[in-house]
């Protein structure tokens, strides 16, 4: 759809991603208006969309100019009471509140506790495959791409197993909340908060008491020259864990497949070298590439400035398209095409780097490579069994039902 002066009619809000990715929209601002004035939705103001590399990646590393603080990471525009909220999170943190915060949480995200964790996640894989191979179909959101990271990151958290599918209800209602599969109606949302605080402060309590080797005993203990998380940032960190630890990694395994599904040469050279290790380091990062499951993140402007020549006032919204940055022209070459052997691949899926890369990177590769790797050897004919369903949101890019079948 164009416009009256023959421009595509561009429109990146919830409605859009709910059908399609708008890969033709970005890339015409890439190539035409790269700092573009988009109008707001009904809930907040207008903002600034930012399509290229290379401009995503200077205001992520920018943060004094470039707030988040000031805002929300959301395009949005929230109530005071939910800005303070979110204010605790380490993704709504400007220094010095974010350097402190990632001091104190990182103790749970080394290198060290990854590589113990690879064993286990490797195993946890073959469970979730030996739990539906039997069935010969499934919905492969559900039953394959959600359960990894969901038991990953609960036993990181020190979430006992009966209890996995709560926190999956509760992450679900708040990414959600803009899908009506997922609404559960006003102040859903904020119900699911406050019962993952009272969930997280009982834990929390226990491992005051009787300290485990998870997560959540290493940040009740963590201390840095005195300081400690308070019982209210404990709780967002919580939340923020449950959240990003689950939903981002379960649609970059669902898009992983769904690329396969689509590139049947991919899937094939990837399924007679399921050990070779070089090849699956190199895919892995295509799946990030390709999949991106994180479509944006807000900035405010702190002070009048300007990005690539466009005047931008202080107090405007300014939203960093990743996944547009992941198929710019002028870093990727041949973006459109789905290359497990891309090299160099520096693509954004983590962030734009600077101060808010994802903690959890590693840990996410881990896991989309474990995953695909049991399911090309043990469902080497799995196939769709219908059209995926996406979900409606201008935040994650999701894939919410994917039929699929093997024999």
């Amino acid at each position: 759809m164009t416009t009256a002066t023959g421009e595509p009619r561009i429109d990146l809000l919830e409605d859009t991603w709910a059908e399609r990715i708008p890969h033709a929209e970005m890339e015409w601002l890439r190539q035409n208006r790269p700092v573009h004035w988009h109008d707001g939705p009904a809930s907040g103001e207008g903002f600034w969309c930012l399509t290229k590399w290379s401009d995503v990646r200077e205001v992520s590393r920018q943060p004094r100019t470039f707030s988040v603080e000031l805002g929300s990471p959301f395009i949005e525009t929230h109530d005071e009471e939910s800005l303070r909220l979110m204010a605790l999170t380490l993704v709504s943190m400007d220094p010095p509140k974010h350097d402190r915060m990632r001091r104190l949480v990182s103790a749970g995200f080394t290198p060290r506790m990854t590589g113990l964790l690879e064993h286990k996640i490797a195993e946890r894989a073959v469970h979730i495959v030996d739990s539906v191979i039997e069935e010969q179909a499934c919905d492969f959101v559900q039953r394959i791409a959600a359960e990894l990271p969901l038991q990953v990151i609960c036993e990181m958290i020190g979430v006992p197993e009966e209890d996995r599918h709560l926190v999956f209800e509760w992450s679900n209602t708040l990414v959600g909340q803009q899908d009506p599969d997922f609404n559960r109606g006003p102040g859903a949302g904020e119900v699911a908060m406050v019962q993952m605080y009272a969930y997280c402060d009982r834990i929390a309590a226990d491992r005051r008491i009787r300290p485990r080797d998870d997560i959540m005993s290493t940040l009740v203990h963590a201390e840095v020259d005195g300081d400690r998380l308070s019982p209210e940032e404990l709780d967002m960190f919580f939340v923020t864990l449950a959240v990003a630890g689950n939903e981002t990694t379960r649609n970059l395994i669902a898009h992983s497949m769904q690329a396969l599904f689509d590139h049947p040469e991919a899937r094939a050279e990837l399924q007679s070298g399921l050990d070779d290790q070089m090849l699956w380091k190199s895919a892995t990062e295509e799946f990030l590439r390709w999949g991106s499951s994180i479509v944006c993140f807000r900035r405010t402007a702190a002070e009048d400035t300007q990005v690539h020549g466009q005047p931008i006032r202080a107090g405007e919204k300014v939203v960093l398209y990743y996944i547009s940055a992941n198929r710019d022209e002028d870093v990727f070459v041949d973006p459109y095409r789905f290359d497990i052997r891309r090299n160099p691949n520096e693509h954004q899926a983590f962030g734009g780097g600077g101060i808010h890369y994802c903690l959890g990177a590693n840990l996410a590769r881990l896991e989309i490579r474990s995953m695909m790797q049991e399911v090309l050897r043990r469902l080497p004919d799995i196939r769709p069994d219908g059209e995926p369903a996406r979900l409606r949101s201008n935040f994650i890019n999701g894939i919410k039902r994917m039929p699929v079948r093997w024999d």
